[in-house]
């Protein structure tokens, strides 16, 4: 069973606990041939400690290693510390090829500078739903064609710079209500509304993809009885068969809710594999790892996995390791898509103060500050307040993660970016359903609202407030909660800050579009 157990170890990704590499689970990786990793912004501290913890990991787990983040961009990205790059709907406000592919490379430069060669991005879910509560600003659009062509540009930029990206979450998270960490959700669609719009950009990008990742979601059109991560009509009958797609299918997180609550860590591991998932992201405790572990192993012995079957999965697992070899030094890989146009990086604002990690973090930085003022998108007739006039700001006092993306901009922090240029009152609210909105003195301030959470406004807000100007800073549907002018970023970092600030100060004008319905 141990030579088993070394084969069923190559089939999963683990999450791991601290900033370094203890011993007992370099012990556990190496035991097993864990080839597969995943690190979130808990085991990050900064340049020196990540790749040092990466590199120890190559040395653990050998030259196959498959060492992943999610590093969309947005509010989802793990290393926060490198050029903050835009969310998939900026880009797609933005609307040009060219800029995401600068975009992807400029990412791949900093994650392969850190010792990664696979990221879990780009986000090929249509949202056209204004209620979904993890997807939104994370998609390219909702038209299918104009969100394919912008989120395979990106990824050519991220192949042309060595790493390996996984388009996710097939077939297609974007028509949701229920976020899949907490709860099992339903597409109940039939299947030619499901080929028409939720499949379209997978299969489009299926010629090029080199890793997709599955959906925690049920299909009843097509597998009443499973989620599609678990379901072998969806992932080998439509996926492998009648699409012919050849490249890596990964599993979600298998500890989120819609799972775990539902089924134990061995069999929906194995589970998903005999549907046809090449990797299980066992991401759990030790404990499930192990239990993971041990139950591939057993449906090895038993035939339930067929052993030509489980050759090929590693076979296609080996191909995405060679040709994106982990690690800062590893050569980059070739570019899977036609080139739109050559890449050329901008360089028409300021960089960080900070010293630089890789060779072109200044560029980069550039380069991302002018795709986030790209991107910017207004609703309704906007209009700006004179620079020095007095300002209240009203914004949430709460900005923790949501466990998918990292915390969003404290309110202090939005008023020093105001107060650059006005002369700024800050308000905060716990609670937007139980603040009383009326009670905010009419003072001849000019208001701005800055919505800093995924969360929408109920009718307490709606029906009772108007301020002047509406930032919103996360979730663009935010703006379709308050009849207000409306100014989008699709994101809270920095850059997105700054590039509001150069729109009040008149020095660039709002140009984006944003490619969902209703606006």
């Amino acid at each position: 069973m141990d030579d088993l157990k070394k084969i069923a170890g190559q089939l999963i990704m683990v999450r791991l606990f601290g900033t370094e590499l203890d011993e007992d689970t370099a012990a556990f990786l190496a035991q097993n041939r864990v080839r597969g990793a995943c690190l979130f912004r808990q085991n990050m501290v900064d340049a020196a400690q990540l790749t040092s913890f990466t590199g120890r990991l190559r040395a653990v787990m050998g030259p196959e290693a498959l060492i992943a983040l999610d590093q969309e961009g947005g509010a989802v990205v793990r290393s926060t510390w490198v050029p903050a790059p835009p969310s998939a709907m900026a880009l797609g406000a933005a609307n040009d090829p060219v800029l995401a592919r600068e975009v992807g490379a400029a990412i791949a430069r900093a994650v392969r500078s850190l010792g990664f060669n696979w990221n879990f991005a780009p986000v090929l879910d249509l949202n056209n739903n204004p209620h979904n509560p993890v997807i939104a600003e994370r998609s390219f659009g909702a038209d299918p064609e104009t969100a394919t062509r912008i989120a395979l540009a990106w990824m050519e930029g991220s192949e042309s710079e060595g790493v390996a990206c996984c388009v996710k979450h097939f077939p297609g998270h974007g028509d949701t209500h229920v976020d899949s960490h907490r709860a099992l959700p339903t597409v109940d669609k039939p299947l030619a509304e499901l080929e028409r719009f939720e499949f379209a950009p997978f299969r489009m990008a299926a010629p090029f993809a080199p890793a997709m990742m599955t959906a925690h979601i049920v299909y009843p059109a097509l597998d009443a009885e499973y989620p599609a991560t678990m379901s072998r009509p969806i992932l080998t009958g439509i996926l492998r068969d009648s699409w012919n797609y050849q490249g890596v299918i990964i599993t979600d997180g298998m500890d989120m809710h819609a799972i775990a609550h539902r089924y134990g860590a061995g069999q929906a591991a194995v589970r998903a594999l005999v549907a046809g998932a090449d990797m299980v992201m066992a991401i759990g405790s030790r404990a499930t790892q192990e239990e993971t572990i041990d139950a591939i192993a057993a449906a090895i012995a038993s035939g339930e996995l067929p052993m030509p079957e489980v050759e090929a999965r590693l076979a296609r697992l080996s191909r995405l390791a060679a040709a994106h070899p982990a690690g800062a030094a590893g050569k980059p890989a070739a570019a899977v898509t036609a080139a739109s146009e050559p890449a050329v990086l901008g360089s028409d604002a300021p960089g960080a103060d900070e010293a630089p990690i890789y060779s072109t973090d200044s560029e980069d930085r550039a380069l991302m500050a002018r795709a986030w003022q790209r991107g910017l998108s207004s609703r309704g007739v906007v209009r700006r307040p004179p620079q020095g006039a007095r300002v209240r700001l009203v914004a949430r006092q709460d900005v923790v993660s949501d466990g998918v993306s990292e915390a969003g901009v404290p309110a202090a922090g939005i008023a020093a970016s105001l107060a650059q240029l006005y002369e700024v009152e800050l308000v905060t609210f716990a609670d937007a359903d139980s603040f009383d909105w009326s009670a905010l003195p009419q003072d001849g301030r000019f208001t701005i609202l800055a919505s800093t959470s995924r969360r929408r406004y109920g009718a307490q807000v709606r029906e009772t407030w108007r301020p002047d100007l509406h930032l919103a800073l996360w979730n663009p549907y935010q703006a379709l909660d308050i009849d207000a002018p409306a100014l989008m970023t699709y994101g809270f970092a920095a850059p997105a800050l700054a590039a509001v600030n150069a729109w009040l100060a008149g020095e660039i004008e709002a140009t984006g579009h944003c490619p969902v319905p209703g606006f």
